[in-house]
């Protein structure tokens, strides 16, 4: 990234926070939705129009937390694709009767609904707005067909009440407008995985009303990236922030390919109680000359190094508190440090969504409500109870 780029990266939201106007819609937008949405535009409120992933990227963007910039393709724009696509009856037909569990009859209902959403082409109206965006995120971010991640963002997904993390596709490292459309259908057709279909079927979640989102998210050039929990996802102590980590992109430590490196932090003075840095086997990054994203393997001697220095552990647990103030609830969020920038601006959030699976636990045995940390430390020592 050239020291332009890196500028206008780093520092966009102090300068402009609205640097690109979206297209104008027009004839196009849904019930007067735009078919495009940038995700500084959008707030947490947001997710008819974007799904939870990108509504809660916004958020992040407004609440001044550092999340590289993108856009997504809304809801109504998906609608406008499907309308246009006219496969709604032959989608019902290929999922009438299927018995839900039964994954090997879904996977194959999959096979034939995947390919029909993936051949039918964008409007010139959805691929103008796409390009332009992607354009003007290019400029912004100073590089030609900057990489992205293109995420699928759908409106029942990173709910407080049912984690649908990971039932969509997400592709890295994606260059060029024609790239990114055809992994934007890919990723609406992700909708219909056999895993997808069983666990809307399995949460009471209705395939009539759902609607898919599209993030399209600059790229960070991650040296080192993983997730956050700001509770402690083995048994819920709520006193400290848990962090995995591994070289590369966080794809290897989401997929539990590698065994992460792993910290334990006090939430309230920040001090790293417990690490265990474990042999880091793979790691996912970008082949030069292909330009894409893949699996390799870790060099020897690097494998038993620590993935990240303490002080970034620091600041990134710094950053999950403030995430975590700022929702009033545990989270659970992917994170990623920009080998491009120089320390001290190259820590970014990539997601955040509400931890599910204690404060499930928590709503079902306490009817209190959620303190802070300090509060839940106090009460843990007078009761006489041993806190990390």
């Amino acid at each position: 990234m050239t020291s332009a780029g890196t500028d206008s990266f780093s520092r966009s939201r102090e300068k402009d926070p609205h640097p690109d106007p979206l297209p104008h819609a027009g004839e196009g937008a849904v019930a007067g939705q735009p078919l495009v949405c940038w995700f500084q535009d959008c707030r947490k409120d947001s997710v008819p129009l974007v799904g939870g992933k990108c509504a809660s990227l916004g958020e992040l963007i407004n609440s001044g937390v550092r999340v590289p910039p993108g856009f997504a393709l809304t809801t109504a724009g998906f609608r406008r694709f499907m309308a246009q696509a006219g496969i709604a009856d032959e989608l019902r037909a290929q999922l009438e009767g299927i018995d839900h569990s039964d994954l090997d009859a879904l996977e194959a209902a999959s096979a034939r609904i995947r390919p029909l959403i993936e051949a039918h082409p964008f409007s010139e109206e959805i691929e103008d707005q796409v390009a332009e965006c992607y354009r003007k995120l290019s400029v912004r971010c100073g590089m030609p067909a900057v990489p992205v991640a293109v995420r699928s963002s759908a409106t029942a997904e990173d709910l407080a009440g049912a984690s649908f993390a990971g039932q969509q596709d997400t592709y890295l490292w994606i260059r060029g407008a024609d790239a990114v459309l055809h992994h934007m259908r890919k990723c609406i057709s992700s909708l219909y995985t056999g895993r997808a279909i069983a666990y809307r079927a399995n949460k009471g979640f209705d395939d009539e009303g759902l609607a898919i989102s599209v993030g399209v998210q600059k790229m960070a050039n991650s040296y080192t990236a993983g997730v956050m929990f700001t509770i402690h996802p083995a048994n819920g102590d709520r006193s400290v922030i848990v962090i995995d980590s591994n070289f590369g992109f966080g794809e290897s430590v989401v997929s539990g390919e590698v065994t992460p490196d792993h910290f334990v932090v006090n939430k309230i003075t920040l001090d790293i109680i417990d690490r265990v840095i474990s042999q880091k086997l793979i790691c996912y990054t970008v082949d030069p000359v292909s330009q894409t994203s893949g699996p390799t393997e870790v060099p020897f001697e690097r494998q038993k190094v620590q993935s990240l220095i303490d002080d970034e552990v620091t600041e990134l647990a710094w950053m999950g508190k403030r995430i975590e103030k700022h929702y009033g609830r545990a989270m659970d969020i992917e994170w990623a440090v920009d080998k491009d920038l120089p320390a001290g601006g190259n820590i970014f959030i990539l997601q955040a969504r509400p931890e599910t699976v204690w404060s499930q636990r928590a709503q079902t045995t306490d009817n209190k409500p959620a303190g802070s940390a300090m509060d839940y430390i106090l009460s843990a020592m007078l009761s006489g109870k041993k806190v990390s």
